[in-house]
């Protein structure tokens, strides 16, 4: 996260995206995520004091106004309904509920909330939720009650008696050079979920013994990395996803999402999603040799390949995970 404030009260703050490389779905499920916040691509958002609270839509993720039926029709198919304004207005929302709840005093100036991004689309790295925290930041530093709030979530055990999951700080040195294969025009990663989550809550056998394995991966990898054994990497990341394969089925992660798993496995990469899919997190074993060939392969299958860009805090971040839940039952 980054923030450049200016004398006028205005307040930008930024948040990269993310790109969970072993534990996901487990993260959401009660379990155990290692994730690293990508410099590749990242959301910042604006918030100026006015006299009235305006909400500003961006000019291409939130448009209302189209050239034709048919192009509108041709944009909700790949772009969706829905851009940053909802998220916007859904942290507006939940923070003001929270400070309500909490007894937490707020003055009563008024803003306007901007917001930009580069994050892919649908692509499981975060970018809605990249938009939230930026947001949230510029709040808590509007309201100047950041020292008064935490967002925290993760461990059932932990939720339950401490009201908050366990956070174990790693540093990058760690990791070794990891690449990010996303198409530029992804399936929706926001569906994936669904039938696996009903089949957890009911209690289904396979679903929750398939979850504790994925959510023990992340104690295998945190011991992998610490003791730099990259081998044993690989293996995690390609065990993670074919566990997530046998739990949500082929249907349900799409024919494109696989192909960016499977065009890495075939030039003998390690390869698993970023996060609910829409792209993947490349682990290559051989060193460049190997990047190179696969970098050919994604140009041929139309991918996009790019080294990864990690960023300086990596950790569990597990909060944003939650927030993305509480703003699903919002908006």
């Amino acid at each position: 996260m980054e923030d450049d404030r200016s004398e006028n009260g205005i307040v930008e703050h930024k948040a990269y995206a993310r790109v969970g490389l072993l534990g996901n779905p487990s993260d959401v499920y009660y379990g155990r995520a290692i994730s690293f916040s990508l410099g590749n691509f990242w959301a910042s958002v604006r918030l100026e004091p006015s006299t009235d609270l305006v909400i500003v839509p961006h000019p291409t993720h939130d448009l209302v106004q189209f050239n034709s039926l048919p192009y509108l029709v041709n944009r909700l198919q790949t772009d969706g309904y829905y851009g940053g304004v909802r998220l916007l207005m859904a942290i507006c929302k939940i923070f003001y509920n929270y400070c309500k709840e909490n007894n937490i005093s707020l003055h009563d100036r008024n803003f306007k909330l901007s917001y930009d991004t580069n994050i892919p689309r649908q692509t499981g790295l975060s970018g809605s939720s990249a938009i939230v925290c930026a947001a949230l930041s510029c709040l808590l530093d509007f309201y100047k009650v950041r020292h008064l709030i935490k967002l925290e979530d993760f461990s059932k055990k932990h939720m339950e008696e401490l009201g908050h999951g366990l956070y174990t700080p790693m540093t990058v040195d760690l990791l070794p050079p990891l690449y990010l294969i996303y198409a530029e025009n992804p399936s929706d990663s926001g569906k994936v979920h669904s039938t696996v989550r009903q089949k957890w809550l009911d209690g289904d056998k396979f679903i929750i013994s398939s979850m504790e394995e994925v959510a023990n991966i992340p104690l295998e990898g945190h011991t992998a990395l610490l003791e730099k054994d990259y081998t044993k990497l690989a293996n995690l990341m390609n065990r993670n996803f074919d566990l997530r394969r046998q739990m949500f089925g082929d249907d349900a992660l799409g024919a494109l999402n696989i192909e960016m798993v499977e065009v890495a496995r075939r030039v003998g990469a390690a390869s698993k999603f970023t996060g609910s899919g829409g792209a993947v997190v490349v682990f290559c074993p051989d060193g460049p040799s190997q990047a190179k060939l696969l970098e050919d392969a994604c140009e041929k299958a139309g991918f996009v390949f790019q080294p990864a860009k990690v960023m300086p805090s990596f950790l569990n971040e597990v909060d944003i995970e939650t927030l993305s839940s509480k703003l699903k039952q919002t908006i």
